[in-house]
């Protein structure tokens, strides 16, 4: 019976872990979305667009890292 509640209870946490990355994942989009929005709009400050661009990169870059372990809990 302890093997049945340690595989409910590991089930659960997987569960738990899948959401908060399927939430991380929703945010890093939506900030990836929001630096390119805002880098199109920038055309005075090149320094700043180019910033804003590769904080656009980084956020792509988690984002496949987030798709990536979600895709593993899955598995």
């Amino acid at each position: 019976m302890d093997l049945n509640l340690f595989n409910h209870k590991d089930a659960e946490e997987k569960e738990l872990l899948k959401e908060v990355l399927k939430e991380s994942l929703e945010t890093e989009e939506d900030l990836m979305r929001t630096y390119l929005i805002t880098a199109e709009r920038i055309h005075e400050d090149e320094e700043l667009k180019e910033r804003l661009e590769n904080f656009a990169e980084g956020n792509a870059k988690r984002t496949k890292q987030l798709i990536d372990e979600i895709n593993e809990i899955e598995e």
